[in-house]
């Protein structure tokens, strides 16, 4: 097997090590993930501290949090790569991935939690419960909001491996079909069209965000524009809307009919957002490598990949753990 340029043997040990490696590395990044978004540790709490002076220092502090949270899982994810690729090639790397995606159940497990919870205090307050039984289900919602970061930081970390070893099998595939081409020797960072791809791949993760993050701003403004509707035109519903549980039951105590809103169009108004503005996200990210091989070759996929991969890990783990935090 081709090992770092070399021709050397992969033995069972190697494959073990190169498995176990993945899989402590996951468990690291989860470890970190949660000091950097439960509100039991200092981080969280230097963000919520933050609210005192305002919206603007909070946002200031909880993207500094997100940064930060990046360092640690991208030294732990660089030293498996090269433990793996220095030991067993891409072949390693595979074995990696497949060990920090062992952990795959308990995952998903810890990371639906965090939507079943928050559901259940949404349900609590829609049937009217007791403000006691919504303080708990609050406090249930600030651990799940812990526990799907922490999904997220190895679903990030095991998508980062299994990129890389699809990359190395993309580049030995098209090195197998093109004996006498460029990428024949692999590929050469150096070269003009590749490293102007490099750079234009690591902009791709920042086209998708801004498109991913305006589509929520663009359905969160109709929503609000629903709601200030409803609130404006449903006789009586601004008078019982903000009313607690005891407010309540004095309210039809004493004979008042309680005016509930439009759900359904609040709901219609998320779902159709939710399918619609995800359109051009998905073909930016399905078309972007086959307009680039089409116009510019297979040396510049290579480059828009490699930049693609790179930037990506650090914005989604920035980008998890200060949504994290912030809930």
């Amino acid at each position: 097997m081709n090992i770092d340029g070399k021709e050397g043997l992969v033995t069972p040990d190697v494959c073990y090590f190169c498995t176990i490696a993945g899989l402590w590395g996951g468990c690291l990044i989860g470890f970190i993930t949660e000091y950097f978004t439960s509100h039991s540790y200092t981080p969280v709490r230097d963000v919520a501290k933050s609210t005192e002076t305002g919206a603007a220092t909070n946002i200031i502090y909880g993207l500094a949090l997100g940064y930060k949270s990046a360092i640690l899982p991208v030294i732990i994810l660089s030293l498996t790569i090269f433990l793996a690729l220095k030991t067993a090639g891409m072949y390693g790397v595979a074995l990696a991935a497949l060990g920090m995606l062992s952990t795959l159940s308990t995952c998903l497990a810890i990371d639906v939690y965090g939507p079943i919870s928050d559901n259940a205090g949404g349900i609590a307050e829609m049937v009217e419960l007791p403000s006691q039984v919504r303080d708990k289900t609050d406090a249930l919602d600030a651990a799940g909001n812990t526990t799907a970061a922490i999904g997220k930081g190895f679903a990030i970390g095991s998508a980062a491996l299994v990129s890389l070893a699809l990359f190395g099998a993309f580049v030995t595939r098209v090195s197998a079909d093109q004996t006498t081409g460029k990428l024949s020797a692999g590929v050469n960072l150096l070269s003009p069209v590749v490293f102007a791809f490099i750079v234009f791949g690591a902009m791709i993760p920042y086209w998708f965000s801004a498109l991913t993050m305006r589509s929520v701003g663009e359905a969160a403004n109709a929503m609000v524009k629903e709601v200030a509707r409803q609130w404006a035109e449903i006789p009586g519903l601004s008078d019982s809307a903000g009313l607690d549980f005891h407010e309540r039951q004095e309210w039809r105590s004493s004979g008042k009919q309680l005016v509930k809103p439009d759900y359904q169009t609040c709901i219609s108004i998320a779902t159709k957002a939710s399918l619609k503005e995800m359109i051009p996200p998905g073909i930016l990210v399905i078309l972007s490598p086959i307009l680039v091989g089409t116009f510019f070759g297979v040396e510049a996929v290579a480059g828009l990949l490699t930049g693609a991969v790179a930037s990506s890990i650090q914005l989604a783990i920035s980008m998890s753990n200060t949504g994290g935090a912030w809930d």
